[in-house]
């Protein structure tokens, strides 16, 4: 690339991202470099997502839900919970239409900001004690912006890791941009954790919880500069000349590509299902109906999550070796062995912390080799002119109809019939996705 394209390629662009094009003009991204920017990225945005779903459990039911008993109050909060998957996809929408007028770095520093400060804000949020409903409205409101902030801060920078590494590894480069789940987790459970095992609970109700959501904006201020830089590479602009990474119009998008969209969103519903119900549902369930600390069962999921982050990487280097579409195949048939032996022999009914343990080591070694390889499994049947948007779009449909309503979905059933009811729900996504992978006619492909 010339310095007259560079700069060129200017125009449309933010000082910030101009400075990062320059710098890295003459530098060589190798994929490994391109992998620790796309995990800090992600690792960003789960943190985020994290804090507010763990709180969902142990701060909003009593913070501004106080007037209902616990199961309801609980439930309330995981409608709120799913408010940021509804406005995902009008997020991306919305973010897509920035992206083309002007340029990604402002697309991507407006989103990284907002679901910064989104999530930063509510801790100031005053308790509904104090405001009375306008808490729940901001709680509302800031929700939202989290979504839409989610649906904008797509980067492509995924695909651009799996186009720049070597052929034989893809597998195992694409699973890499999966590990930001994972360690977001850990580092949002272990905050928790520390102020809930050190606090007395009217401490911890009053200011601690709002440590983990005032870090966030730290954290995505570090994640915008780290994308931008990658953006900002000669590889990155490269793969937009070649029309690779391209933000296209949605209704064209849609409009051609709808089966794709659609079957593209019902492959992870398996791995996305999965996701809740091992982070999320099992700290309402510990916290509600049994006596054990919500604070140290969140260290038993941060060391699950550990294990996730293993059987991430795990994923890559088995779907190089057998393929993408086999591995999913086989993660969607375990995930479905899973369920069933969670309908027969729920091993959290009762107090029975192995049993505990033992449900979320499981889960989460499953979790990481179906999420490993989930996202995005047939984005390579796209048009290169809608591969950047749709894969956006495919995940934004997928986390919900597969995640955004798992919560409180399984806890309203679970709540009245049993924990079975958990592996039933779990057992319907793992048919979905196997049912989504037969009629998918094509060979699903590493990019």
């Amino acid at each position: 690339m010339t310095i007259d394209q560079v700069q060129g390629s200017q125009s449309s662009s933010t000082p910030l991202e101009r400075d990062a094009r320059l710098a890295s003009t003459d530098h060589k991204v190798a994929p490994s470099e391109i992998a620790i920017g796309v995990v800090i990225g992600r690792a960003a945005e789960y943190f985020d997502f994290f804090v507010f779903a763990i709180a969902s459990v142990v701060v909003f039911p009593k913070v501004f839900f106080p007037f209902a008993e616990p199961v309801t109050a609980t439930l309330y909060s995981f409608a709120m919970f799913s408010l940021a998957f509804i406005a995902r996809p009008i997020g991306t929408i919305i973010f897509t239409g920035i992206d083309r007028r002007h340029g990604r770095g402002v697309k991507l520093t407006i989103a990284l900001f907002l679901l910064g400060f989104s999530t930063m804000a509510i801790s100031f949020l005053p308790r509904y004690e104090q405001i009375g409903a306008w808490s729940l409205y901001l709680l509302g409101i800031l929700r939202i912006g989290q979504g839409l902030a989610q649906g904008g801060a797509w980067d492509g920078l995924a695909s651009l890791l799996a186009l720049n590494a070597p052929p034989d590894r893809r597998g195992f480069y694409t699973a890499v941009a999966q590990l930001g789940a994972p360690l977001g987790f850990m580092v949002a459970s272990v905050l928790f954790s520390f102020f809930m095992l050190n606090l007395s609970e009217a401490d911890f109700l009053e200011w601690g919880w709002r440590y983990p959501f005032f870090c966030a904006f730290t954290i995505n201020v570090v994640a915008v500069f780290a994308r931008l830089r990658l953006v900002a590479t000669e590889e990155f602009s490269r793969l937009l000349e070649q029309g690779r990474l391209e933000p296209s119009p949605i209704v064209p998008l849609v409009r051609t590509h709808w089966r794709t969209l659609l079957v593209g969103a019902l492959i992870p519903l398996a791995s996305f299902a999965l996701f809740h119900l091992v982070t999320v549902f099992p700290i309402s369930w510990i916290t509600l109906f049994t006596q054990r600390s919500a604070g140290e069962f969140l260290m038993i999921q941060c060391s699950g999550a550990f294990i996730c982050a293993g059987a991430v990487v795990a994923s890559g280097l088995i779907a190089d070796q057998i393929g993408r579409r086999m591995l999913l195949l086989i993660s969607a048939g375990l995930i479905a062995v899973f369920a069933i032996g969670s309908i027969i022999a729920p091993l959290v009914v009762e107090e029975n912390a192995i049993g505990q343990t033992i449900y979320v080591n499981a889960g989460f070694t499953l979790l990481g080799l179906s999420y490993g390889q989930s996202s995005g499994a047939v984005t390579s049947q796209l048009n290169r002119r809608f591969r950047y948007t749709g894969a956006a779009l495919t995940t934004d449909l997928a986390w919900l109809l597969g995640a955004g309503f798992a919560p409180l979905i399984v806890l309203f059933l679970s709540a009245r019939y049993g924990l079975a009811c958990v592996g039933l729900y779990l057992l319907s996504g793992a048919v979905t996705t196997l049912v989504a992978l037969s009629l998918s006619r094509s060979e699903i492909r590493q990019v």
